[in-house]
């Protein structure tokens, strides 16, 4: 019996080809995208799972308000970790990592640019699961100049992974033993580094400064211990420690700071979240957003749903084609179980074919994905042994939902009524139809409102005056590397005839230094006056080669002697300060790390206030300095070759540095770099809606064909009582459009409000504007018309001789 409802199902199939082809197609697109993403939304949801304990491991954050500045940190002092483990007896085992933002690896000749280079306690095998392929995790990283390297990175300086006991040269100076090689770090690990140097390298991990946050601190909890009840402790561990020596520095004690509405708090933050629901300053890595995941998870569902509606729409409509086949088949004797099987097999071999070409598009797209997601998502046995119960299951339950209707619905006719024509057909008595075709359009247009608002804000991003001019400047990195020559390589720059200015520092709009935080208080030495802010080292070429703008006072000058002790604030800082005038006042900083050493310098400037930080967050207290940091050089051009400028720039730079490798990058490119994540949401929200309106234009194609068949008479007669081509297309579209209008006004609200939700992530937004409404919903509608219009102009091309000549 089996084989007969399949081998029945099959011909049906193939007897009507349009029909299954639209079925089919629509299914597997819909499945196919589905899977892209649920792809996408496991890898996110996996990160850091490969850690044994993950479950007990927890980073320890800052949570920081005074002088006017807030502000949450993944960093904490450096003697926390000692005071955890010393004070706390919940806490089983601390480590700490400490960012550098990389070294020169010496390999052969040539010193090789290494950034995924952190120092590290000996402890950090205790806690994460790192497994070692040579060495002792033990002992690995518990002497000074030690290092423990992945296996990648010992097959690329030794070609060998067992290297136990060689030596690495970093800055053409420091000699590093090599005690362990451990396996590469899984790539969903919310950090992953190539070199771990022994903290005990590092003398300012040994310092006991309490006001001064540059360590990642991760704790692992003894089984049993909560989370709750160790944040209850950590304000104490702030009042014992951060307190005293915070009252050093601006003398006023932690009571007093709280009582001004000033705080400093610890938290905590399981090592789970981290990746999707961290994005605090000085990250180890880019985290992800637990904001998209929900995106995109909507975005499979609609478009799943949109398939799946189209496939179930289809099926009711095509149904009452086939009543007399039903009564019939009740004449003869079959039971209303074999029907329902009948129309069952139908819809489920239907799915199956489509599931399996969705599987195999999915596969091809696989590549394309990657590229647009930045993911490196891959077909593995392992992805089947979960894949293949779930579309199985899909297999059953898509079929039977889009087969129920038909099945339950037809094989409850009364052969007398269905032989004697009596059911009911045409569009307009299909409510379920018309329910569905609003849903699957409802959805559509949601699709398309939060495409022109991702694609309205990534424009206004692109285009906002951010304070500075990063065209035309390129950036020349690890400078440092020349030693004393540096500045003499910047002025054989700046000689070149296409260079307009140079400026020498690593303190640049695009470099993420959003970390180097210091307070600035006036003579009055008020912790309520005292201001939280960036303090930057730059020279006198800064502002001019960036484009800033001086609104108030003077640039630096390497001609006053007196701009050593020089500072130029921006305009943030300014208004935070409440001076009324803040040229030639004088402030005063701590110039150590406890506050022992003040010292005092005197405004000479205000610039305009410039984003340095991601447009998700405001403008914050900016002080630069005219002292010498050489982190990069900063170069403005004026030319249209650009590629010969760099080989001018890369030639001179191998005659001061030959075994450095030359290192370049452009403002603009690194800006972009900087909202590359919101880019990628943006191409893959319009490529998925693209796909939606698609599956959706399919469904509608197949009514407008269904709705068209079912009133040909009635065209027929129209005609021949004199109604004219536009008349009949009109009549045939109005229906549909209809649809589209409720769909509209059901989608813009829901729209807007979800949009609305995303953009206040954004400290710099553009508002949603009503054209947006405007264009989403005369698009839904004008792709609904053009859908139709061919099965509306075939149908009332016709010749009625044709449709009537039976009657």
């Amino acid at each position: 019996m089996i084989k007969n409802f399949i081998k029945t199902a099959f011909r049906t199939l193939l007897k009507n080809k349009g029909f299954t082809a639209i079925n089919v197609l629509g299914l597997a697109l819909g499945l196919a995208t589905c899977m892209l993403i649920v792809f996408y939304v496991i890898d996110e949801l996996s990160y850091d799972k490969f850690n044994i304990k993950t479950d007990r491991i927890y980073r320890v954050n800052s949570d920081i308000k005074f002088g006017g500045s807030e502000g949450s940190f993944a960093v904490t002092p450096a003697p926390l970790a000692t005071a955890f483990l010393s004070e706390l007896p919940e806490v089983e085992q601390v480590a700490r990592f400490r960012s550098w933002g990389g070294f020169q690896v010496k390999k052969g000749n040539q010193n090789l640019r290494e950034h995924r280079v952190v120092y590290a306690d000996a402890s950090i095998f205790d806690i994460f699961t790192f497994p070692m392929i040579a060495g002792d995790p033990k002992t690995a990283l518990k002497d000074p100049r030690t290092v423990v390297i992945n296996e990648s990175t010992a097959k690329k300086y030794f070609n060998a992974a067992n290297v136990i006991g060689k030596t690495l040269i970093l800055n053409d100076s420091l000699l590093y033993k090599v005690t362990g090689v451990i396996k590469d770090i899984p790539k969903q690990a919310h950090f992953n580094y190539d070199f771990f140097l022994s903290m005990q390298s590092l003398p300012e991990s040994k310092e006991n400064s309490w006001v001064s946050n540059n360590f990642n601190t991760y704790i692992l909890l003894k089984k049993g211990a909560s989370q709750k009840s160790m944040e209850a402790k950590l304000p104490k561990i702030v009042r014992a420690h951060v307190g005293p020596q915070l009252q050093a520095v601006i003398h006023k004690s932690l009571d007093d700071v709280e009582r001004g509405g000033d705080y400093i708090r610890l938290n905590l933050t399981p090592l789970n979240d981290i990746h999707l629901h961290s994005n605090r300053v000085a990250e180890l890595n880019n985290n992800g957003n637990i904001q998209y995941v929900y995106i995109f998870s909507a975005i499979a569902l609609f478009i799943l749903l949109i398939a799946c509606v189209n496939f179930m729409n289809l099926s009711t409509a095509r149904s009452s084609n086939r009543a007399r086949e039903v009564g019939v088949r009740k004449v003869l004797g079959s039971p209303r179980k074999f029907l329902i099987a009948q129309f069952l097999s139908e819809s489920i071999l239907i799915t199956f074919v489509a599931t399996v070409i969705a599987v195999l598009a999915a596969w091809v797209l696989l590549p394309l994905f990657n590229q647009m997601s930045g993911k490196e998502l891959v077909f593995t046995p392992g992805t089947f042994v979960w894949l293949a119960p779930v579309l199985i299951a899909l297999v059953v339950v898509i079929g039977c939902l889009a087969g129920s209707y038909p099945a339950l619905f037809l094989s409850a006719f009364q052969p007398i009524d269905v032989l004697k024509g009596k059911l009911s057909s045409g569009f307009k008595g299909g409510w379920l139809r018309n329910f569905l075709v609003v849903f699957q359009f409802s959805i559509s247009i949601f699709l398309i409102i939060g495409t022109l608002v991702i694609y309205n804000q990534l424009k206004y991003i692109q285009h906002k005056d951010l304070g500075y001019k990063r065209d035309q400047v390129l950036i020349v990195h690890n400078v440092y590397a020349m030693g004393k020559q540096t500045k003499i390589f910047k002025q054989e720059i700046e000689k070149f005839p296409n260079v307009v200015s140079a400026t020498l520092t690593g303190f640049l709009p695009t470099e993420g230094n959003g970390n180097s935080t210091t307070f600035f208080q006036d003579h009055t030495m008020d912790s309520k006056k005292a201001l939280s802010t960036q303090l930057w080292s730059v020279d006198e070429k800064y502002i001019p080669t960036l484009g800033m703008k001086i609104i108030s006072g003077r640039n630096f000058s390497k001609d006053m002697s007196t701009d050593s002790a020089a500072v130029i604030i921006n305009e943030t800082a300014a208004k935070k300060l409440a001076m009324a005038d803040p040229l030639n006042k004088v402030l005063y900083y701590p110039a150590d790390r406890y506050g022992k050493i003040i010292k005092p310098v005197h405004i000479v400037g205000v610039v305009r206030d410039f984003n340095f930080n991601s447009l998700r967050e405001n403008i914050t207290p900016v002080i630069l300095t005219y002292s010498d940091d050489w982190g990069a050089l900063g170069i403005k051009v004026k030319t249209a070759n650009i590629a010969a400028l760099i080989d001018q720039i890369k030639d001179k730079w191998k005659t001061f540095a030959p075994s450095e490798q030359f290192n370049y990058s452009f403002m603009d490119a690194d800006f972009d770099a900087a909202y590359r994540t919101e880019q990628r949401i943006g191409t893959i929200f319009i490529t998925f809606t693209t796909l939606a309106i698609l599956i959706a234009c399919l469904g509608l194609f197949g009514l407008a064909a269904y709705a068209a068949e079912q009133r040909v008479k009635e065209i027929g007669i129209r005609k021949v009582l004199g109604a004219n081509v536009s008349k009949i297309v009109g009549m045939l579209s109005m229906d549909f459009i209809k649809l589209v209008l409720i769909s509209i006004l059901i989608a813009s609200p829901v729209a807007w409000w979800a949009m609305q939700k995303w953009l206040q992530d954004f400290a710099y937004r553009q508002n949603i504007q009503w054209w947006v409404f405007a264009v989403a919903g005369f698009g839904a509608i004008m792709i609904a018309v053009v859908t139709i219009s061919f099965q509306s102009i075939k149908a009332a091309l016709s010749n009625p001789v044709k449709s009537l000549r039976s009657e």
